[in-house]
């Protein structure tokens, strides 16, 4: 059996290059979001602070919820543990810890990613150039990807690698979907307005896929289509359907190879017959902030039981 200190490595250096790239994401719905107001685009961006779980530290610090205080927030400020600038050093750190059990292809890109982020982020971001910078902060991290997925032996490295990704994701996608919740609260006569789609459409090009609905459903947007996609689809790589399939097959793969059935294997095939057995409809009718809440309470609870289950600590 993997050391825990080093599947604690694995599982932590791939849940905050996932989370370095969520941020951005998040980042990018309010910036979408905010372009269909009219007026004042405050409350767009406190619910991306509330739905990035950051709303407490950044009201420590600012007064008032601009793009500029938010996105330097959440993407270069060292004092947030969870922004992108500092989750990318705390993946190194972690990889940096386990770097015998890497390629050398997969360190050096964590490392290049790291050095090229501390470049672009050593000063305040522009307003016109944060388009861009979040656009280079998910092509680094797709590089990483790209060469962990060409490069590692499929073992129990992998896997707990695989399973620190698709926890962090999993969390993403139901917060980004949650922002969509915190922006229309305040007005539910905005439900199935072209205001209310265009939102909505954000929400999908925020994370990459726009091109990819319309392949499926060949229709307009519509809220009860695009949650259906990104929650109840098993095909889409950010949807929680499917990033619950494969945290259920690495699980598997460690219950397997060790012999052991330990809580955690419980907690996720219970979480994705949930999932499996659910129409959109349904989740609508009980309430989409009620559902998305209680799945990123669970999501947390897994991550927990795994780090106890494989003596992480």
């Amino acid at each position: 059996m993997l050391l825990g200190r080093v599947a604690n490595g694995l599982y932590w250096m791939n849940r905050y290059i996932e989370r370095a790239e969520n941020m951005a994401r998040l980042v990018d719905a309010g910036l979408r979001m905010a372009l269909t107001r009219t007026q004042g685009a405050e409350d767009e961006w406190k619910s991306v602070l509330l739905s990035a779980g950051a709303d407490v530290g950044f009201s420590a610090k600012y007064a008032e919820y601009t793009v500029g205080a938010v996105s330097d927030f959440l993407i270069r400020d060292t004092s947030n543990p969870s922004s992108s600038m500092s989750s990318m050093e705390t993946a190194r750190f972690n990889a940096r810890m386990v770097r015998t059990a890497l390629t050398r292809e997969t360190w050096e890109a964590i490392n290049e990613a790291w050095m090229a982020l501390k470049r672009m982020l050593a000063k305040p971001i522009d307003e016109r150039d944060l388009p861009q910078v979040l656009d280079a902060i998910k092509r680094e991290t797709a590089l990483i990807r790209g060469c962990f997925y060409g490069t590692m032996l499929r073992n129990e490295i992998f896997d707990f690698a695989q399973i620190g990704t698709y926890v962090e994701r999993a969390d993403n996608t139901a917060r980004i979907l949650d922002v969509k919740y915190y922006v229309l609260l305040p007005s539910v006569s905005w439900v199935g307005s072209t205001l209310d789609n265009y939102q909505w459409e954000s929400i999908l090009r925020s994370v990459s896929a726009h091109r990819s609905y319309r392949w499926v459903y060949d229709a307009e947007y519509r809220p009860t289509n695009i949650a259906d996609y990104l929650i109840l689809n098993g095909r889409m790589p950010r949807s929680l359907t499917f990033c619950y399939r494969f945290l259920a097959e690495h699980l598997h793969f460690r219950e397997q190879d060790y012999g052991l059935r330990l809580p955690c294997h419980d907690t996720v095939e219970c979480t994705l017959a949930k999932l499996k057995v659910g129409s959109i409809k349904q989740i609508f009718d009980a309430g989409l902030h009620e559902f998305l809440t209680d799945f990123i309470r669970d999501n947390y609870r897994l991550g927990d039981e795994v780090a106890k289950d494989y003596r992480f600590h």
